[in-house]
């Protein structure tokens, strides 16, 4: 059974990530709708990684008979009004979901919650890998993407990001 505290920055960090598939699927939308196809398939890409990292938290309450409380997902609140500006979002989503995960390790390191530590190492890693992915996209595009022909090489190039499940062995 887990800390209550735990439990409930658990449920919360389940919100965060449908939230965060919800945001990167109308980023892939944005850019989908203006025919940047490679950059929708990569943040198409993100959507099914944040639902993944959702249903492994659902699936670790699960496994330790926490009870899962489901909130509203929030509706992104975001007009875009650069190709850009939804590399920058992403980026600090991406820290906000860093520090949000680190809040719970913290609490679980306090609460001596070793199992709930151990089940969150891979976030941590997960988020440094989330967070250098968007940035390098970031300055790939700071160099490239102002250019037409560097754009469309770039779009082209994030058009073959595949989606691989992720699997903890819970």
């Amino acid at each position: 059974m887990l800390n209550s505290k735990i439990s409930e920055l658990l449920n919360r960090q389940i919100n965060r990530e449908f939230y965060s598939s919800y945001l990167y699927l109308d980023m892939s939308n944005y850019y989908y709708d203006n025919s940047l196809n490679g950059f929708g398939n990569w943040f198409g890409v993100q959507t099914q990684e944040e639902y993944a990292h959702a249903m492994l938290f659902i699936q670790y309450m699960q496994n330790n008979d926490a009870k899962i409380i489901l909130d509203s997902i929030a509706k992104p609140d975001i007009t875009y009004t650069s190709f850009k500006q939804p590399l920058d979002e992403a980026y600090k989503h991406e820290l906000f979901i860093s520090q949000s995960i680190n809040e719970i390790y913290g609490v679980a390191y306090e609460l001596k919650d070793f199992k709930t530590m151990q089940f969150l190492d891979w976030f941590v890693k997960e988020q440094g890998e989330e967070e250098k992915n968007v940035d390098d996209l970031c300055k790939r595009f700071d160099l490239f993407g102002t250019d037409a022909k560097g754009l469309y090489l770039l779009d082209t190039e994030l058009a073959s990001r595949t989606f691989t499940q992720p699997s903890l062995g819970l």
